[in-house]
């Protein structure tokens, strides 16, 4: 029997907020979130790009210092979003071994890791800490929240790239309809600011290079943009089965009715040009869904703002929906927020539940001349969804050719 799963939580930091309903707010009021960066190891290695969507709030500031200490920023990020979470969806009460976590990110523990060889490199092996290894893996923010929240039922981790987090609420929904868990902290984090990401990704011309414009570099399906802007932070979604949030009297935002997880096969890091993979990603989550193309009302695209894969994203969506795709509101809410990598998904989802929710598609900023080969509807304004029943469709995309998409549909129940 296939069961209803709910979003009942969220929580959420990023460049425009440090908690869900301030990125909401700060998402359809239009800011940016890129920023020069402060630092002095930005003119120490003389990075080519000098700015990111750093967080608004800093975890560290949120946490207790004794357990901020234990952590590594993708880890507080984490914690920050879930305890947001949690709180928001009403402190569930629920037995520990039917609570899970499917949790996400792109990179892990890399402040933690390359401080720890700077420290082994000057002062020697002895003055590494030992909690560094706890502290770096990549499964550091699942096993974390699993003993924040005692999570018994599991604590898994998926590492996909920019297509992480998303996936991760993917295996969620999957879980919870598998019987495993009653509920399940899901989403992703990730705080990956650091010289050698920015100078790495820069090396390989995927950062946008306006030094001189931090909060409009990132500009999706405009003719002039020149690639992603880095971000940092997390989102966290508390999903849940129908039954078990009506038992408990729990608000529910929003349903999450399918996804779709898939392929490319094609290039470490491009994308499939023709899309593919996307499409069947897309198409997977809709049959999930039992619905059709034609049901879709909102779509939050991945769209980094590099000059390859806005268009790669554009085929595959109208591949599948035909000309109708740009009757159909779309929002690339990086533009604001910046790319989180393996936590952008799970942020995006929370905008795309919202969007369900207030019946408003979050604007589309930074845009100056919209490319003519993506002609997508796009607003630098929010854009009314309507009154009618709403399906919407969240994308990620990421290195290794990942694909996931996850679908929500306004509740009815």
């Amino acid at each position: 029997m296939t069961k209803r799963i709910v979003v009942t939580g969220i929580g959420a930091s990023s460049a425009i907020g440090g908690t869900a309903p301030e990125n909401w707010t700060n998402l359809l009021a239009g800011m940016a979130g890129g920023r020069a960066l402060e630092h002095d190891w930005v003119a120490e290695y003389d990075l080519p790009v000098t700015f990111a969507a750093e967080a608004m709030v800093r975890p560290e500031t949120v946490l207790a210092r004794p357990m901020a200490k234990r952590l590594d920023p993708s880890s507080q990020f984490a914690l920050v979003a879930a305890m947001e979470a949690w709180e928001d969806a009403g402190t569930p009460d629920v037995d520990p071994e039917r609570l899970g976590v499917d949790f996400a990110t792109g990179i892990g523990g890399i402040w933690t890791l390359l401080d720890a060889w700077d420290t082994l490199r000057e002062k020697g092996p002895r003055r590494v800490m030992p909690m560094t290894v706890p502290m770096l893996m990549p499964n550091a923010a699942a096993g974390n929240l699993s003993l924040h929240f005692q999570a018994r039922a599991f604590a898994r981790t998926g590492a996909s790239a920019c297509a992480s987090s998303t996936e991760s609420l993917v295996n969620a929904y999957e879980h919870l309809q598998a019987g495993y868990a009653d509920i399940v902290i899901a989403g992703g984090t990730e705080s990956a600011v650091h010289p050698i990401t920015i100078a790495s990704f820069s090396s390989m011309q995927a950062l946008s290079r306006r030094n001189d414009d931090p909060a409009g570099a990132s500009r999706p399906y405009s003719i002039d943009r020149d690639g992603f802007v880095m971000g940092e932070g997390a989102g966290v979604l508390i999903l849940e089965t129908e039954e078990h949030a009506k038992a408990r009297g729990a608000k529910i935002y929003a349903e999450i009715v399918g996804g779709g997880v898939t392929a490319d096969s094609y290039h470490i890091t491009a994308n499939d040009p023709e899309g593919r993979g996307a499409e069947r990603a897309v198409r997977q989550a809709l049959e999930m869904a039992g619905r059709t193309p034609d049901q879709i009302t909102h779509i939050n695209a991945h769209a980094t703002s590099t000059p390859v894969g806005d268009p790669n994203e554009y085929t595959a969506l109208r591949s599948i929906m035909g000309d109708r795709v740009h009757d159909v509101p779309v929002s690339a809410t990086k533009a604001s927020t910046g790319h989180l990598l393996g936590g952008t998904g799970a942020l995006e989802a929370i905008f795309t539940v919202l969007a369900i929710r207030d019946r408003l598609a979050p604007p589309t900023i930074n845009i100056t001349t919209q490319d003519p080969a993506i002609p997508l509807l796009v607003s630098g304004d929010a854009q009314p969804l309507g009154d009618g029943p709403q399906l919407a469709i969240s994308n990620s995309f990421g290195f290794g050719g990942h694909n996931a998409v996850a679908a929500f549909a306004d509740y009815d129940g």
